[in-house]
């Protein structure tokens, strides 16, 4: 464990199984420094137990930074469940994952991610008060996807500002990968802002129905790193800047919502060297978290969530200037700063 590649001196990395619900999971606490971590849980069907823990303990340390550069007082966390999202959820599985939450004493709250709903956190609710992201309760914010969306697109225009020249996304071309929640919220807004779309997703239905919605040009999901665009927009799962798909990029700028789009770090040096501007994920993604944020305080106000995010899309302009001027890869900014603000929480 303590020479895993992923490991970042992280706090806690808890394992439950529960024989009768099947469950199987992870919980991994990176950091508490600036408060409790929260994170959202992922439901998977891995191949093996090593992509689990590499998953959650990449995931739990993007969120340390993530809630860092957003400037909440939360601390980074996340969890995974082992299983086909579709096919093995049940009531007594959630039960039994939120046993598990509930006996980390609060050090961990989690909402949905991948895989999961607000029904399901709902089941969660019942063993733990540990649950962000619901529809029901005094602070209910309900799903945050639509606020990490909105956060998706104005960082979208924050990029092409320096990369295209212009913020104004008419007539641009921008190419999403994955139109789940989050990805199908950011096309309703570019499409808004008369941007042309090129969407893939595994899901057909849910390719059709933003199709129907924008006008977008539905491609092949390895077809997406070939076309001719002006902005990459990942939005489903991470790793997609890879040796392989980086001589593949014909695109200026490369900004979505997906966790982990790097699949190591040193890919954004490359990104830089090959003229494409890249806005850190965890920068760019963090609305939903901001959301969440709100919930845990007990007194959510939506004017709060719109200040922080706000606030969160100039921190990304100042990332992205700092990049350009320095000729630093723009996510060794973000880890710098992020990094700094979590030491000077301790």
């Amino acid at each position: 464990m303590f020479d895993h590649p992923a490991y970042d001196a992280h706090e806690g990395v808890h394992l439950f199984h529960d024989a009768k619900s099947g469950l199987k999971a992870i919980i991994a606490i990176h950091s508490t420094a600036r408060g409790p971590a929260a994170g959202g849980t992922r439901m998977w069907d891995f191949a093996n137990g090593e992509a689990m823990l590499k998953d959650v303990l990449r995931l739990s340390q993007g969120m340390s930074y993530k809630n860092a550069m957003a400037d909440l007082p939360l601390g980074g966390g996340k969890a995974v469940i082992w299983g086909n999202a579709k096919t093995d959820k049940s009531p007594d599985l959630f039960r039994a994952f939120g046993r598990a939450v509930e006996s980390l004493q609060g050090r961990y709250y989690t909402a949905e991610d991948v895989g999961i709903d607000v029904a399901d956190m709902e089941i969660v609710r019942q063993e733990t008060a540990y649950v962000a992201g619901l529809d029901h309760g005094e602070a209910a914010s309900g799903d945050p996807s639509p606020i990490t969306a909105m956060g998706v697109f104005l960082g979208i225009v924050e990029t092409a500002k320096r990369a295209l020249g212009s913020g104004d996304l008419t007539g641009r071309t921008v190419a999403v990968q994955g139109v789940g929640s989050v990805g199908g919220y950011t096309c309703d807004h570019l499409a808004k802002a008369g941007a042309s779309l090129i969407i893939t997703d595994i899901d057909q239905a849910a390719l059709k129905a933003v199709a129907d919605r924008t006008g977008a040009r539905i491609v092949g999901p390895d077809e997406i790193y070939d076309v001719e665009a002006d902005i990459f927009a990942p939005c489903a799962l991470g790793a997609i800047v890879n040796e392989q798909t980086l001589e593949r990029f014909r695109v200026k700028a490369i900004a979505g919502g997906a966790n982990n789009q790097l699949v190591v770090p040193e890919m954004g040096e490359l990104l830089r060297r090959k003229g494409i501007l890249y806005a850190p994920d965890y920068v760019i993604n963090g609305g939903g978290i901001i959301n969440v944020a709100a919930e845990i305080s007990g007194n959510y106000s939506r004017e709060w969530v719109d200040a922080k995010l706000g606030r969160l899309v100039q921190t990304l302009g100042e990332v992205l200037d700092e990049a350009l001027s320095s000729g630093k890869p723009t996510n060794v900014v973000a880890d710098t700063i992020a990094r700094a603000r979590i030491a000077a929480a301790r």
